[in-house]
Formats: C-alpha cells, sequence, structure tokens
C-alpha cells in the first residue's frame, strides 16, 4: 500500500547516504519507520545559520541547499544535495549552533534523525562512527576543492567545473551522448554556487553555447560537449 511504498522510499534513501550504507535492509526499514517526516515548499528554509544543531536530515525527494549570507545580501550555495544526502551532522558532533542555512530548491521531503537517537546508533553501531568519519573527510576535501576554484580559477572556468559537478550528480544523460540539466536549478542559483553574478553567468553561458559546447533551451542546459567544457575548466 501507499504507507508500505512510502517506508520502501524512505529505507532506500537512507541506504544511499553514506553514513548508512553499511545498516542492513531490515535495520535501515526500522529506523525508516521511527524517524519524523518533513516536508518542504521551493524556497522554504529548513533552518538558518545560528539555530540550535539538534537533528541531522535526510533528504528522501527533492533537492535541498547550504547556503551562507553574503556581505551584499546575497547567499553563496556551499552545496546541494538530492535524495540519499545527509546534512546538519556537523552540529550535532560539536553541539555548536549550525553554521549555515538550509533550504528547499524544490518541493523536498527529508527524514529528521534527532540528537539523542544518532548518539545511540553512534554508539551502537560502529560502521555508522566509521562512515561518519569518512563523511567529515569528503566534505572537508570538498571545501578545499571549492575553495582552491574559487582562488585559481576565473568566471568561466568555475562555471565549467561547476557544470561538469552537476551533470554527474543530476545530469540526464542522452543516447548522442549530450547530457540534460533541467531547470531546477536557476543562473541566480548557478551564480551562488561559483562567487559571481547572474549577468556575468549567463555571458559565460552564452560563450559556451557560441563554442559550440553546450545549447540553452527555454528550461535547460544541455552539455553537448563534455569534453571542451572540461578543457574550459582547465582539466
Amino acid at each position: 500500500d501507499r504507507r508500505e511504498a512510502a517506508l520502501r522510499e524512505a529505507a532506500a534513501a537512507l541506504g544511499r547516504a553514506r553514513i548508512f550504507g553499511g545498516l542492513e535492509p531490515g535495520v535501515l526499514e526500522r529506523l525508516a519507520g521511527e524517524l519524523r517526516r518533513r516536508r518542504f515548499r521551493r524556497g522554504e528554509i529548513i533552518f538558518h545559520a545560528g539555530d540550535p544543531g539538534d537533528a541531522l536530515f535526510v533528504v528522501v525527494s527533492g533537492a535541498v541547499k547550504i547556503t551562507l549570507p553574503t556581505e551584499d545580501g546575497d547567499e553563496a550555495i556551499l552545496a546541494t544535495l538530492r535524495s540519499g544526502e545527509a546534512f546538519g551532522e556537523l552540529a550535532l558532533l560539536d553541539g555548536a549552533p549550525r553554521s549555515a542555512s538550509a533550504a528547499a530548491m524544490e518541493p523536498t521531503q527529508v527524514l529528521v534523525l534527532t540528537r539523542s537517537r544518532f548518539e545511540e546508533l553512534v554508539d551502537a553501531v560502529p560502521a555508522i562512527r566509521t562512515a561518519l568519519l569518512r563523511t567529515l573527510a569528503a566534505e572537508i576535501r570538498r571545501l578545499t576543492e571549492q575553495v582552491a576554484e574559487l582562488h585559481f580559477l576565473d568566471i568561466p572556468a568555475r562555471l565549467a567545473t561547476r557544470l561538469l559537478r552537476l551533470a554527474d550528480e543530476i545530469g540526464a544523460p542522452h543516447p548522442d551522448g549530450s547530457i540534460r540539466l533541467d531547470g531546477r536549478i536557476t543562473q541566480a542559483e548557478l551564480a551562488s554556487m561559483i562567487g559571481s553574478t547572474r549577468q556575468t553567468v549567463n555571458r559565460s553561458l552564452r560563450g559556451f553555447a557560441a563554442a559550440g559546447l553546450l545549447r540553452l533551451e527555454r528550461d535547460a542546459i544541455v552539455i553537448v560537449d563534455a569534453a571542451g567544457l572540461a578543457r574550459a575548466a582547465g582539466r
């Protein structure tokens, strides 16, 4: 029935999360059944920077962006997360307030794991403790790469790098070799991801299109030459 299907979907999302990937299917289903679910509309805030860090979240469906405010009142997008990805674990480890904000990029459903239950799982399941350390190491590597991109790449190269990363994460490959990124990510959001402006991103995208690297459609960016885009990214 519908409830069982929802439970299987939630368990599958937990299983894709690096932290819980080592758990048996039956354990994942039991855990999914005891976690609270929350749904958010596009643009709705999940938590603000400075809020108490009292829960970990796992994306079941939709997409979440992790952001920091900038000096001019805009936002910098630190990460975009989709089904099977967890966020909010850092505040659970050190007890400090949230270091960034999280918001839904589209209609989104998440599972909420409280601090007390999280601590029980970490104590009881060695695999979760190990996976947690690996997750934190991967996050440090990702942030290091992001800092390097901001310091050493110009804006077109940063944009090319981000488009290739999005192609790996959410791209829809076509038989002709192209990769489609649909309109869930706007040019303004791309700008926030690479530390630029929407106008500059628009110019760079048009430059890539003129060079035959991608095609701009009304509701999508279609990468038609991934190798060429990689060269533009300095790879």
